[in-house]
């Protein structure tokens, strides 16, 4: 599987204003129900209740926010440069 495969171009956003990270899983949502179909608050639960387990904040400022959602039948992705950097709770402590 390639990486077009699971983000299309109008999933990309490369140049991604937040000032939070709750800011940013809302957009991400935003653009994942708008290319996907599905209700942004289905997606923005889901993702948030995935968070709550624990940050999905890898470190070096990446960050994997994910989660499953009922009657999706395959993988997709959305993907964010931010502008500047949110703190994520990320393992190595940094934004």
């Amino acid at each position: 599987m390639d990486l077009s495969d699971l983000i299309s171009v109008p999933a990309i956003m490369p140049a991604l204003k937040a000032n939070s990270k709750k800011q940013l899983l809302q957009l991400l949502s935003e653009r994942a129900a708008a290319i996907s179909g599905i209700p942004e608050r289905e997606v923005f639960d889901t993702i948030l209740q995935r968070e709550r387990l624990g940050s999905t904040g890898v470190g070096n400022g990446i960050a994997i926010p994910h989660g499953k959602l009922a009657g999706v039948k395959r993988i997709a992705g959305v993907f964010a440069r931010l502008e500047a950097p949110v703190d994520f709770e990320a393992l190595d402590d940094q934004p």
